[in-house]
C-alpha cells in the first residue's frame, strides 16, 4: 500500500511536531516507507533568499507579496516531490498549511495532484484553538512568523475550521494535548 497523507492547518499547531512523532508508527502500520517532505525545510532558505531580494525582509511568508508570488510554486513543488516518491513506491507524509487546497478539496483531487488511482489519499486536520496556536508561535519565536504576529487580526480572518463539504473525508486531529492513545488512534485511520 502507497500512501500520500497531508498534515495541514494553521501555523502553531503542530504539524511538523505530530507528523515526525507519527512517521515510524505509520511505517510500521503500513509496511510502507515514507519520506517525509516539509514545506519549511524544503522551501524555506529559497523562499528566504527570493522574499530578502524582492522585499529586504526574508522572513515574510504572509505578506500578500509572498502569497500572490511563491506560495503556490512552493505547493506545487511540494506535490510534485510527493508524487516522485509514490511513482517509486515510497509513501509521502506532506507537512504544510494547505488551507486553501483543503478548502477547495483539492488534496482530494486525483488529477490537480497528478497520482495513480492506487496511492491512498489521507488528509488530516491538525487543529488547536487560536490562543494555543497564537501562544506556540510566540513560544517558537520563529523569524518567519514576525508578520502573522504583527497582523494578527488580519491574519486570524485567514484562519477556518473545515466544516460542512470542506470536511468530508478529513481526518481531524486535536494537538493540543494529545495522548499516545491519540497517536495511534490516528495512525490507525490513516492506514485503515
Amino acid at each position: 500500500m502507497t500512501l500520500l497523507v497531508f498534515f495541514c492547518g494553521h501555523a502553531g499547531t503542530g504539524k511538523t511536531t505530530l507528523a515526525k512523532r507519527l512517521i515510524g508508527p505509520l511505517m510500521q502500520a503500513s509496511g510502507s516507507p515514507f519520506c517525509l517532505l516539509d514545506k519549511d525545510t524544503l522551501y524555506g532558505g529559497y523562499s528566504a533568499a527570493a522574499m530578502d531580494m524582492l522585499s529586504g525582509d526574508p522572513h515574510d511568508r504572509d505578506s500578500p507579496l509572498f502569497l500572490q508570488h511563491l506560495r503556490d510554486p512552493e505547493y506545487r513543488g511540494l506535490i510534485d516531490t510527493a508524487r516522485d516518491n509514490l511513482e517509486l513506491g515510497i509513501s509521502a507524509l506532506v507537512v504544510a498549511p494547505l488551507s486553501r487546497e483543503v478548502r477547495e478539496r483539492r488534496l482530494f483531487d486525483r488529477a490537480w495532484l497528478g497520482v495513480a488511482p492506487q496511492v491512498e489519499l489521507r488528509v488530516v486536520w491538525v487543529q488547536t484553538s487560536e490562543e494555543t496556536a497564537r501562544q506556540r508561535i510566540v513560544a517558537r519565536a520563529d523569524p518567519n512568523d514576525a508578520y502573522k504576529l504583527a497582523h494578527w487580526d488580519e491574519y486570524r480572518q485567514r484562519r477556518f475550521e473545515p466544516a460542512g463539504a470542506a470536511a468530508v473525508d478529513l481526518l481531524k486531529f486535536d494537538n493540543t494535548a494529545p495522548t499516545a492513545a491519540d497517536d495511534d488512534a490516528l495512525v490507525a485511520r490513516i492506514v485503515a
